[in-house]
């Protein structure tokens, strides 16, 4: 059973029951999908809405027309006051923390361009599969307004002088070059990316989703401690996760060399 809320303004939410899969699309696409206040605060709303759910195991993140997201709408950032500016900043980060936070890894679907903070906002996500026309970049420096805080997502998965050279210079990266770097997973030719986003959330999906979650949220918790002290936490996680019930059925169906049954549990 498929089930399609279009409730959204900004956002279109629709949802696989069957496969646990959730398909999210940005859906201003003659702005080129712009994360303007409203749409952020419309995304992050579904995203937590989605967390909550035990029917959804991945989440798809695309966009409609012909880019992925030009970042923030510039429309929003003239004239505005101290408050209104921090607001707009506000909200981004508690979208990307958001998208992190909920338990179901997110495949962000890039097509076109994904720029500034939409640059982020693919970074963010776990798994990034984009087209091979797909450009990537931090071109804030070009208007007056250094990335600093895409800064924050970019330097966390593609190193410090790569993103120093994007941040300074503003000029974009084709996809090949984001997947030497560490931006993206897999570039595909443009009339495969839907298949393969779908492929990886259904390869996902085959899992227990309590597995995932813990697994989701132990590498976000333990990618920025030191060693010692990641191995400290990672033992500890794992450890409490043989001890769910979907581990003790992995391994008696691997034992008995049968397919497991999950119970989310």
């Amino acid at each position: 059973m498929t089930a399609t809320d279009v409730d959204q303004q900004f956002v279109l939410t629709e949802i696989d029951t069957d496969a646990r899969i959730a398909t999210v699309t940005l859906n201003r696409p003659e702005k080129r999908n712009p994360l303007s206040l409203a749409l952020m605060i419309e995304l992050t709303e579904v995203f937590r809405g989605l967390g909550e759910r035990k029917d959804v195991a991945v989440i798809v993140l695309a966009s409609s027309g012909p880019a992925f997201s030009a970042g923030h709408d510039l429309s929003e950032m003239t004239g505005r006051s101290v408050e209104e500016y921090r607001e707009i900043f506000d909200r981004c980060t508690v979208l990307m923390e958001t998208i992190q936070a909920i338990p179901q890894p997110v495949i962000a679907q890039v097509q076109g361009i994904a720029t500034a903070a939409g640059c982020q906002l693919a970074a963010t996500c776990d798994l990034v599969v984009a087209e091979e026309g797909s450009r990537f970049g931090t071109p804030g420096v070009k208007i007056g307004l250094f990335c600093s805080t895409p800064m924050v997502a970019i330097s966390r998965v593609i190193g410090q002088k790569r993103a120093m050279q994007l941040l300074l210079t503003g000029v974009p990266i084709d996809a090949r070059t984001a997947a030497d770097w560490g931006l993206v997973n897999e570039v595909v030719p443009a009339d495969q990316l839907a298949a393969r986003a779908r492929e990886l959330a259904e390869q996902i999906a085959q899992a227990s989703s309590v597995v995932t979650g813990i697994g989701k949220e132990a590498f976000y918790a333990q990618v920025e401690l030191d060693r010692h002290s990641a191995y400290d936490y990672a033992k500890n996680v794992m450890t409490m996760n043989a001890m769910a019930a979907d581990a003790q059925e992995g391994i008696c169906a691997f034992l008995d060399k049968r397919q497991p049954t999950w119970s989310d549990r």
